[in-house]
């Protein structure tokens, strides 16, 4: 025989994942943020993390082509 449906149950293990996201998602906002603020504190210091990025990417303006 299935067991009856809990309608409570769901909507709790719902809401847990929800907030797991959302707190995951603060967590990775706050971390950019104090890379940002690192950043512009100490300009000087290198820039191994802006390595992952293309080179165009972390200065659009600096383009030689012109483009946006």
């Amino acid at each position: 025989m299935a067991f009856k449906v809990n309608y409570n149950q769901q909507r709790a293990e719902r809401d847990r994942a929800k907030q797991a996201k959302k707190e995951a998602k603060q967590r990775e906002k706050e971390e950019e943020t104090a890379r940002r603020k690192a950043e512009r504190e100490n300009p000087s210091g290198d820039h191994s993390s802006s390595a992952e990025l293309p080179p165009d990417a972390d200065h659009p303006e600096d383009r030689a082509d012109g483009a946006s």
